[in-house]
């Protein structure tokens, strides 16, 4: 049999950034200066072809967080997302989810499994765990040109980010001046103790923008109120795709609990009497306590629906868990009703953009981003 040859240059093809398919002149309020803008236009939350357009260009596109390393690789050394996969060995590595050979899927999406390699279901072709090309049945090829792509992942204190485009730029850059806010909490030593799945009835940045201000806890969180004063605290602005603040605790509170008291391991860096909320775009919201961190990570289905996994994460020596879990299941679910009511809303044909309160200037940030976004996507690279 004759040797077979092929191009050796990467199949990644660079694709052109268009604006997102949304009038510019229904953006132009929610990028006026804070005081004078608005919300977004009613099609960024409804409209499937917007939807489409932030699937391709704020995930894809951007660092999109899959979850924790220790979680994922615990389900298998092989995940299948949404045209890429996973690979857990000595590290995370994330590749094209196609064979080199005639272009099939080697894992289907939404599937993981356990295997010492990666094996193509079509023609048996089979890669090692780091992307090597391992075996190719009866063709006789340089296996050195014909591995698969690699796509760029980092671990991040043990979440674990993946730029399934190729082309975003550095996750430092992306980072910004987060890391010195999130470091002190330590979350790589941390444990996923319990996981929570939503599936909630309204478009993931909504649940962003009601995450990321406190006007509305005193009409619907009694409880947390009772343990953090709704008007406390105050929110950043500092280089990064992320946006967020911090809120103080009562003087009675060690944490945000029903009693305000910890019945876990306080965490020995952590600062005290405060929690920190911070948005990672696209879809990681961190909120760092005294004795445990939890995480919001949204992965959105429709324009209309959002799944969100909410994950505590405590000190591994933490037995109990249920003063943070309980306590936060019912704010939650005090929320995701609010967003599903506000869907509802932004879903009227009489919906136009309303303005922003004077404490709403994390939502003005948030919202400042993804219109800068949909405008010149590429901009997101530069912040």
């Amino acid at each position: 049999m004759s040797s077979w040859t092929f191009p050796t240059e990467s199949p990644v093809r660079n694709t052109v950034q268009v604006t997102a398919p949304i009038d510019p002149t229904e953006l132009a309020g929610a990028l006026r200066p804070f005081g004078e803008s608005t919300m977004l236009p009613a099609s960024a939350y409804t409209s499937a072809e917007v939807f489409a357009w932030e699937q391709r260009h704020f995930f894809t596109g951007s660092w999109d967080c899959l979850g924790r390393v220790e979680d994922l690789a615990a389900q298998g050394n092989q995940h299948a997302f949404n045209g890429y996969l996973v690979t857990f060995a000595d590290k995370p590595r994330a590749f094209a989810n196609f064979c080199r050979h005639r272009a099939h899927e080697l894992l289907p999406t939404g599937t993981a499994c356990d295997r010492p390699a990666l094996v193509c279901p079509y023609h048996g072709w089979s890669y090692e765990l780091d992307g090597a090309l391992k075996a190719a049945p009866r063709a006789e090829i340089s296996k050195d040109h014909f591995g698969l792509i690699e796509l760029p992942a980092v671990d991040w204190h043990g979440w674990l980010f993946v730029n399934a485009s190729g082309d975003a730029g550095p996750f430092s850059a992306h980072l910004g001046d987060l890391d010195r806010l999130v470091a002190p909490y330590a979350p790589e030593r941390l444990e996923t103790k319990v996981t929570h799945t939503y599936e909630i009835a309204a478009n993931w940045k909504i649940l962003a923008e009601n995450y990321h201000e406190c006007y509305h806890c005193p009409l619907i969180h009694p409880e947390l109120c009772a343990v953090s004063p709704p008007t406390s605290g105050n929110n950043w602005h500092e280089m990064g795709n992320w946006v967020g603040g911090s809120m103080d605790l009562r003087e009675h509170a060690e944490t945000m609990s029903y009693d305000g008291k910890s019945h876990g391991v306080m965490l020995p860096n952590a600062p005290q009497k405060t929690v920190r909320y911070v948005g990672l775009f696209p879809n990681l919201l961190l909120s760092l306590h005294p004795d445990y961190v939890m995480t919001h990570r949204m992965t959105p289905v429709s324009a209309e629906r959002t799944i969100v996994e909410c994950s505590w994460l405590f000190d591994p020596e933490a037995v109990s868990t249920g003063y943070a879990v309980d306590f936060w299941d019912l704010v939650n679910k005090q929320d995701w009703a609010a967003c599903e009511s506000v869907q509802r809303g932004v879903s009227s044909p009489h919906y136009r953009p309303g303005p922003l309160a004077p404490n709403e200037n994390a939502v003005y940030d948030w919202i400042s981003l993804i219109s800068r976004g949909y405008r010149t996507p590429a901009s997101l690279r530069l912040l």
